[in-house]
């Protein structure tokens, strides 16, 4: 069976406001077009306040980088779904979006998008809670949402801080990889950006970008992943 292989990146951007606070949607941009992503995640991509406008403009990701943005927002101002962004870069396209309402006390949410790609994909990008009560009946939402697809990758900051504890409602469907720890950008000791690939995927290569720049662009560092995806029919 033939297989194609993308690179998936998840980076929590933190409204484009670096460690030195200033919003430079422009190093934010530069820091994005270094991971040579297919498809990027992003958290925190717009502003905490109604409309929430978004961190970067819409006309700076057209004209500075090769990826377009998926419209997952519902106002048409917004790049994101409670602060969720998808960036695809141009030749790959995007059938279908949905937005996911995640339990918890703070307003949280996902979103899904299927992929046009040999075989078929289904991204979904979110930001968890900081309980893990929470994070726990989020996760069992989104492990949920994604039995309706064969191939699934649940991307984003995951908000968790433990290795091995918390993460339960996605088995046994899923993998999770954790590529590195990419907070606190200044000094990482954290793991929180974590991507989890269904049965049949295959993650063979990953990391975080711990370069200079990305050290002073935001808080967290971005992580990316290598995935192999079997080729043969699928739906989304």
């Amino acid at each position: 069976m033939s297989v194609t292989e993308l690179r998936l990146a998840s980076y929590n951007i933190r409204k484009a406001r670096g460690l030195d606070n200033k919003r430079m949607p422009e190093r934010t941009l530069e820091v994005i077009n270094g991971l040579d992503a297919d498809i990027v995640v992003l958290q925190e991509a717009d502003k905490r306040l109604a409309p929430r406008r978004p961190a970067i403009p819409r006309k700076l990701i057209e004209a500075e980088t090769d990826l377009d943005l998926v419209e997952v927002a519902e106002n048409g101002i917004s790049l994101g779904w409670h602060g969720n962004a998808v960036l695809m870069r141009r030749g790959l396209k995007a059938s279908r979006v949905e937005r996911l309402a995640l339990p918890g006390v703070e307003p949280r949410g996902a979103v899904r998008v299927s992929c046009d790609v040999p075989g078929g994909l289904c991204v979904i990008a979110t930001h968890l809670g900081l309980r893990r009560r929470d994070r726990q009946l989020q996760l069992d939402v989104l492990q949920r949402a994604a039995q309706q697809s064969t191939h699934v990758i649940l991307a984003g900051d995951f908000n968790e801080w433990s290795r091995k504890k918390g993460l339960e409602p996605l088995q046994p469907h899923f993998d999770v990889h954790t590529p590195g720890r990419s907070f606190h950008a200044r000094r990482p000791i954290a793991a929180l950006d974590r991507v989890a690939v269904s049965t049949g995927l295959q993650v063979c290569s990953g990391g975080v970008d711990d370069s200079h720049l990305a050290r002073r662009a935001s808080d967290h560092l971005p992580v990316w992943v290598n995935v192999q995806l079997p080729t043969r029919a699928s739906t989304c």
